[in-house]
């Protein structure tokens, strides 16, 4: 039996290989008319079915793949690679006749952040009767992933997506949800995100967002003025502690139990609410460890960066590893940056994650970090991590 079920948005990722550095703006690579000449493709899965659990299969975690594609050419090359990462990673796969299978291009030169052109497909008709329930009731953890870019999970106020959580966490499973970015102009971008989250939190023990997810899904008003005063781009930065230790705050107080939070190269936030119980059959040994916890860890500084794809579903992998491996927050933490760190020395999605071991011996050599900078008297270190201690403290 698995150990993890990852579920949700999957689909084939195209990225053209950039062979010139033409600077640092995306538009000189696209601009009307111009011919831009690009190397080979890699052709990868994409989405966090593909990019979560094929990395958490990697890291040692026996892992099930669910998802839906549809029965063309695109779907059975995304089967093709599935299969071909480990025996049985494909058998929760839904195969549809008469449906677009999901790809997306990758736009990623050098120097650049990354850009998507995205057709969703049959992850549009995803809903919570597809889950594999059975599955679920044999498994430690059930992950579910970027429900933004699945129709049915975000219609209605959420409720499939609410109705699937709660049926998922009647099997005694320990479940887990990602995010990923609304379009702010479609329909997506148009839901209400904070009826949605009500409903599904809840049943929800690890949310791991991205803080600029959840600022647009909570916080609309705030989210549209800081993007007009600094750009997409600054957002992360402009970001005071203040406000992302808010955020933390307010996701407890909807339902979830334990929140990590992906802070981009200012490393990752835990907060964990003071009372863990029910946190299903992937829980770690020692809860004492995991409550009433808030954990800050810088990123590790890696060799070379090729490609930020995946980065955020590669760090996810990391953190839900350790937890099943029945470590505690802050090994899972490290490990989670180490993850993701990796990730982004080579192209794709799944090329650069190691295994459980190397990734361990490559954090135990003396890997240097990015800088932290936490502006702020009221945070201190811990060893590698970032403890808050509040601004009473003076220990």
């Amino acid at each position: 039996m698995a150990e993890a079920i990852v579920a949700g948005h999957l689909c084939l990722d195209i990225l053209p290989a950039f062979v010139s550095d033409q600077g640092n703006d995306l538009a000189l690579y696209l601009a009307p008319g111009r011919l831009t000449e690009v190397g080979p493709t890699t052709l990868s899965t994409g989405g966090p079915v593909s990019n979560a659990g094929l990395n958490l299969h990697r890291l040692g975690i026996h892992t099930q793949l669910m998802a839906k594609v549809g029965d063309d050419l695109w779907g059975q090359a995304i089967l093709d690679i599935v299969r071909s990462q480990g025996l049985g990673l494909a058998e929760g796969m839904i195969v549809v006749p008469d449906e677009a299978s999901s790809y997306s291009l990758v736009i990623d030169p050098p120097g650049v952040d990354r850009a998507f052109l995205h057709c969703p497909g049959t992850n549009h008709t995803f809903g919570a009767d597809d889950v594999r329930y059975d599955l679920l009731a044999d498994a430690r953890l059930f992950h579910f992933g970027y429900p933004p870019l699945m129709t049915r999970m975000y219609a209605d106020g959420g409720q499939e997506l609410g109705e699937m959580f709660r049926r998922a966490k009647e099997t005694g499973v320990t479940t887990s949800l990602d995010l990923v970015m609304p379009d702010p102009s479609g329909p997506s971008g148009q839901a209400d995100w904070p009826l949605i989250l009500t409903r599904a939190l809840p049943y929800v023990d690890l949310f791991v967002p991205s803080v600029e997810e959840l600022l647009f899904m909570l916080r609309r008003e705030q989210f549209d003025a800081l993007t007009s005063q600094v750009g997409a781009a600054n957002l992360l930065e402009a970001l005071t502690i203040e406000e992302i230790l808010s955020l933390g705050n307010k996701v407890l107080t909807m339902g979830a139990k334990i929140l990590l939070l992906k802070l981009g190269t200012r490393g990752l936030y835990l907060r964990s609410g003071d009372q863990l119980c029910d946190l299903g059959r992937g829980a770690p040994p020692y809860l004492p460890a995991w409550t009433g916890r808030q954990l800050w860890v810088p990123c590790f500084q890696p060799d070379r960066v090729v490609s930020t794809v995946g980065t955020g579903d590669a760090a996810i992998a990391g953190f839900l590893a350790a937890l099943l491996r029945a470590s505690g927050p802050e090994l899972a933490l490290n490990v989670s940056v180490a993850a993701g760190a990796c990730c982004v020395e080579e192209p794709g999605a799944l090329g650069g994650v190691r295994t459980w071991e190397k990734t361990l011996a490559r954090m135990e050599a003396g890997w240097a970090r990015l800088h932290l900078d936490l502006e702020t008297h009221s945070w201190r270190w811990h060893g590698d991590v970032t403890v808050w201690r509040g601004p009473d403290d003076s220990g």
